[in-house]
């Protein structure tokens, strides 16, 4: 499994919140382990305790988006790293898949987590893939979406560093929004014209 997979741990983990539409998906222990996925030995760890640990977790990965979408470039490291130190992981050389008819393993680098809980397994994986996001491709790659009030993060891993969606759904809103916008402008500018252009009319007393 590539680093690059890790990644995702931390977008999914901060999207289970929208904090400008007051929405939290994080409020049960099922909530939790379906963030999981398929690792379903960890997921079993989970505990009522694992609710509240993992909301904490996620403000502090938040905060790395926020610093990366502000372009403070220093205070998403610091914050990550203040994650990594807390979070430790141990990365082992993997071959559970096959590569060739002969069944030699297929050796790639996996993060194993020896956690005393499930939150703290959880945050070592994210933070550990999230920092190798932002080491292999730049901090400008962590995103925040710009379709107010969305503000949920993404990975860019677009060629030319253009994404500013989450998502199609999200783009395509936006788009809309923004095409409205300009008919509005230009129905109230063609107003304006057709007012000046119409001749003034004088009253005389009689």
């Amino acid at each position: 499994m590539e680093l690059a997979y890790y990644s995702d741990y931390a977008v999914r983990l901060v999207n289970t919140e929208e904090p400008a539409r007051n929405k939290d998906a994080l409020t049960s222990v099922e909530a939790v382990r379906e963030l999981f996925g398929a690792n379903q030995q960890a997921a079993r760890r989970t505990t009522d305790a694992d609710v509240t640990r993992f909301r904490s977790v996620r403000a502090r990965l938040r905060a790395v988006f926020d610093a990366a979408d502000g372009d403070d470039e220093t205070l998403a490291v610091d914050l990550l790293n203040s994650l990594l130190l807390e979070f430790p992981v141990s990365p082992q050389i993997s071959g559970h898949d096959v590569r060739d008819q002969d069944g030699r393993p297929d050796w790639h680098m996996h993060l194993a987590d020896h956690p005393s809980n499930a939150t703290a397994g959880y945050a070592a994986i994210a933070a550990m893939g999230l920092a190798f996001h932002l080491t292999e491709h730049g901090v400008d790659r962590l995103g925040l979406c710009e379709a107010a009030p969305c503000r949920n993060a993404y990975l860019d891993t677009s060629t030319n560093r253009s994404r500013r969606y989450c998502s199609d759904r999200c783009a395509t809103r936006a788009n809309v929004a923004a095409y409205r916008a300009r008919k509005r402008e230009e129905a109230e500018r063609t107003g304006r014209s057709a007012e000046t252009a119409q001749p003034s009319t004088a009253v005389t007393d009689l």
